[in-house]
């Protein structure tokens, strides 16, 4: 009974306003099912709300904005509130967060003196009960204030603007540059304007950040440890596939999965073999695992598609001077179409009766100029050299239009998936030390050092990535989740102690003790993967997706990532 809101939109201005028809068509390509606007005055000012919808689970599409009848209260919900409390959510999600964020603004929950800080903070405690990805525009005309945010990992893009002359805009996605100057909204608290202190016209508008509440690192995930420094000599165990944290791993993603890949509505579809879930697939270990474990949940009849992008890159492909045919097409000798094919034929060994679909995207250079534009408006306010190709190739891999090939035999046919959910493995090198860089701070700094950065690159996920992948991949309509992101699964992960996690330090194994010679980067899903027979997987080096798909550095030149576009 729910329906994800994709897109949202709010305007406050002295004149009756909405968003330009560019904005609604952006908002409207992440929600297709549905769309629509309430405009509401405020004093002698309008504020405007929009909301479209993609619709997942369930067979009822809710419509948004959702207003209260007696309040007026409107809320614009972009997001999926897996369980509230702890509990799993059965209904409506969208309603059910309505209702806490209704419950949480009565009238007199606060006297007038104390409304700032004691209805901010029931809004606050409400939003922290809630487990899943979000942003929301909430608009409470008894407390006149309008409320607004991502959750706490800023899985979910939302942008806000604001013009000389005081006028506010807020929405999931803006269209580029030439719209004005809009800046992300930190995933740092809930944001709070209190209409009642301003004055459109003289740039008086002024929002205020409510910061989240501290809790223990056991009851929320945001709290990384490694602040304090680590025991001076702690006890280390070798990890091996004896290793108590690789069961508990693979109990503690599944469950992340079970809620993430169950339960999704596709409207208008008869066949029930059709994909549900596709799967962003480099054939890399992490996208590899969670394709394993989702094995385990689905029924066999049902689909599973592997996403699996290639670019042509002139300046990589244009010297090269290859003898056969097939080797010399530019996206069969792209790095990660060789490990893609690799880890799909070790799924199609280890998990037997499943028909896996590997999508091949073929991307051709002049294709991807041609498209440049279009996703350098969809990452704004992100606008580096490396934004840029990352957002390349989740754009088409997102995008999902490509060819399968049930055989080597087989010729090629036209596939465009109809999954509406893909899974990305984000999140698993922040957690479980993927990155050369953790390598490196390891070398230089031993445990401590590498603690730090992997405390630095978790707090910035939503900062660098997750807003703008988010605005990249739901431009198709789809929806992106991040398994290794699941709230339950990093209040168990995060307090593991990083010698549980990867093996930097560790003594090699030894040829005659039967454990598998590993990298030590994120070595415990390296285990898993071992044991659960995807062992090809299981040793491949992490690679960034620019360069596996080759997005990076397509023009000769000396270009760097840091670049502006």
């Amino acid at each position: 009974m729910t329906s994800r809101t994709n897109g949202l939109s709010e305007v406050l201005s002295e004149v009756q306003a909405e968003p330009s028809a560019k904005l609604l068509q952006c908002l409207h390509r992440r929600g297709p099912d549905q769309i629509k606007q309430i405009a509401v005055q405020w004093n002698a000012n309008f504020l405007s709300f929009t909301a479209s919808v993609l619709s997942l689970r369930g067979h009822a599409l809710t419509q948004q904005p959702l207003q209260d009848p007696l309040s007026g209260s409107i809320l614009c919900w972009n997001g999926e509130a897996w369980k509230i409390d702890g509990v799993a959510v059965t209904g409506n999600d969208a309603k059910e967060v309505f209702a806490l964020l209704l419950e949480s603004t009565l009238p007199g929950v606060a006297s007038t003196t104390a409304k700032d800080t004691a209805v901010d903070g029931a809004v606050v405690t409400a939003l922290q009960r809630i487990s899943g990805p979000y942003a929301f525009i909430f608009y409470s005309p008894s407390y006149e204030k309008i409320y607004y945010g991502r959750d706490i990992l800023g899985r979910r893009s939302l942008l806000v603007n604001k013009d000389d002359i005081g006028s506010l805009k807020i929405s999931s996605v803006c269209t580029g540059p030439s719209s004005g100057r809009w800046v992300e909204v930190e995933a740092d608290g809930t944001y709070a304007i209190d209409l009642s202190q301003i004055r459109l016209g003289s740039a008086s508008l002024v929002e205020r950040c409510i910061p989240w509440q501290k809790r223990q690192v056991t009851s929320s995930p945001w709290d990384y440890p490694g602040t304090s420094p680590l025991p001076p000599n702690p006890e280390i165990s070798r990890l091996v596939l004896a290793s108590p944290a690789i069961d508990a791993l693979a109990v503690s993603l599944r469950r992340a999965l079970e809620i993430r890949v169950t339960n999704i509505h596709r409207p208008l579809l008869d066949e029930p073999a059709l994909a549900n879930i596709a799967i962003l697939f480099s054939g890399g270990l992490d996208c590899t695992l969670l394709a394993r474990i989702t094995h385990e949940i689905l029924p066999k009849e049902q689909d599973i598609d592997l996403l699996n992008v290639a670019f042509e890159n002139p300046r990589v492909h244009g010297s090269a001077n290859v003898a056969n045919v097939a080797a010399a097409s530019p996206y069969m000798r792209c790095p990660d179409r060789l490990t893609g094919l690799s880890s799909h034929a070790e799924l199609q060994r280890t998990c037997p009766g499943r028909n896996w679909k590997f999508v091949s995207i073929d991307i051709p250079y002049t294709e991807t100029v041609a498209s440049r534009p279009q996703i350098t408006s969809l990452i704004y306010p992100h606008n580096t050299e490396m934004d840029l190709s990352i957002a390349c190739a989740l754009y088409f891999a997102a995008r999902a239009i490509g060819s399968v090939q049930p055989t080597t035999s087989d010729t090629p046919k036209p596939y465009t998936s109809a999954a509406r959910v893909l899974l990305s493995g984000l999140g698993a090198d922040e957690v479980f030390a993927g990155y050369t860089r953790h390598a490196t701070a390891f070398d230089r700094q031993g445990l401590q050092g590498l603690s730090d950065e992997l405390k630095l690159d978790f707090q910035r996920l939503g900062k660098r990535n997750l807003g703008r992948d988010d605005r990249v991949i739901s431009h198709w309509g789809r929806e992106v989740r991040y398994p290794y992101l699941d709230e339950d699964f990093l209040r168990w992960a995060l307090p593991l102690p990083l010698w549980e996690k990867c093996g930097f330090g560790q003594d090699q194994p030894i040829e005659d003790d039967n454990e598998p010679l590993l990298e030590p980067s994120k070595k415990l899903l390296r285990l898993l993967a071992w044991k659960l027979g995807i062992r090809s997987a299981a040793a491949e080096k992490k690679r960034a997706i620019q360069f596996g798909a080759r997005t990076a550095k397509m023009e000769t030149g000396k270009t760097k990532g840091t670049q502006t576009i």
